[in-house]
Parts: structure tokens; C-alpha cells; sequence
């Protein structure tokens, strides 16, 4: 199988099934969420959680642009339920460097494969970032949904610093989760040739 095929019909129906998966795991992980504090590590764990779906993603469709489709629905869809530009803006972003690193290990190279991942994990501090770059319209739309006190408590730990972490986390987050995929699917990366 040629790496450089368009995707098919089927490609896309297997991008939408796992981005349905994707989402339900998102969302369940992003409860813990619920306590501001916690919100801070959320990229983390859902990099740890999500790695193998993600991986398993990988290894079955190695087209270009899977990976930059599957990664903009989520954030697409959350813009429509209200948050800010500043979510598809910086994802956009994010699934490009996720796409090209792809492309660099031609699809089939683990490592290359890992960091995609572990830089596509990082499209969900986009949803943190609304409250440094557009605070009051991520404020609003917090008290609207979570109360004041939730956006309070917010608005004090969310600084450019624990930004910088939240970062690192994601990225870490990914690397483990890719690992974690690695190890539960390895006949399916012999299977698509991913070493």
C-alpha cells in the first residue's frame, strides 16, 4: 500500500468511528476537570489514555491528512458549543506539525508516529489557553457553564508559567500513551509495518 493514496470512503468512515471513541474517552477523562486544580494535569492523562486509540488510529489508516482530520473534529465541534476562535486557530496549528511529523517518518516509523501524537496531544491546551488570550470571553462562558467560583479559581491558576507545564504534561502525556499503545498493540504495528 502506497502512502501518498488520497483517502477513500473508508478511511473517512474509520476517521469518524474514532473520533466518536475519541471524544467519549475525552470527555470522561475531562471530568476530572471539575476541580480547577485537576484541570491543569487533564492534557496529561487523556495523553496517557487516549495514546492507544490514537496509536491504533495510526497504524490503521497511514494516509496523509488522517491525522489533521481526526484531530480538527473535536475542536471543531467544541467551537460550536461555544468556545472561543482561539481552540480551531491553535489546533490548526498543532495537527499541521502533527500531520508533517507523520509525513516525515512516512507514516510507518513509531518514533515519528509518537511525536505526532504527542504534539496532537497538545490541541487540548488550545481550550486553556482561551483564559490568557481571551479572558473575559472564557470567563463568561465558564460562569455560564460552571459557576463563579469554578471560573475564579480558574482565572488565578491559568498563568503563562503553569501554561508552560500544561504543555510539557501534554507532550509527556503523549509520549506515554504512545508507549502504552505500543505495548497493547504491537501485532497490529507488525501487522501495518510500524517499527
Amino acid at each position: 500500500m502506497k502512502n501518498n493514496k488520497k483517502l477513500t470512503v473508508k478511511d473517512l468512515v474509520t476517521i469518524g468511528i474514532f473520533t466518536v471513541v475519541y471524544f467519549v474517552v475525552m470527555f470522561g477523562v475531562g471530568m476530572i476537570g471539575m476541580v480547577p486544580i485537576l484541570f491543569l494535569i487533564y492534557p496529561t492523562i487523556l495523553g496517557v489514555v487516549t495514546g492507544t486509540i490514537i496509536m491504533l488510529f495510526m497504524a490503521k489508516v497511514q494516509k496523509p491528512w488522517a491525522i489533521f482530520i481526526l484531530g480538527m473534529i473535536s475542536p471543531l465541534l467544541m467551537f460550536s458549543m461555544g468556545h472561543t476562535y482561539i481552540l480551531p486557530v491553535h489546533s490548526i496549528i498543532v495537527m499541521t506539525i502533527a500531520e508533517l511529523l507523520r509525513k516525515a517518518g512516512e507514516y510507518k516509523s513509531f518514533k515519528y508516529n509518537m511525536f505526532s501524537f504527542a504534539v496532537f496531544n497538545t490541541w487540548i491546551c488550545g481550550s486553556i489557553m482561551q483564559m490568557l488570550l481571551v479572558k473575559d470571553r472564557y470567563l463568561e462562558m465558564t460562569v455560564s457553564t460552571m459557576g463563579e467560583e469554578f471560573a475564579g479559581s480558574m482565572e488565578k491558576i491559568v498563568t503563562f508559567p503553569n501554561m508552560a507545564l500544561v504543555y510539557l504534561g501534554a507532550i509527556l502525556g503523549g509520549i506515554v500513551g504512545a508507549y502504552i499503545g505500543k505495548v497493547f498493540l504491537k501485532k497490529h504495528f507488525e501487522k501495518a509495518g510500524i517499527v
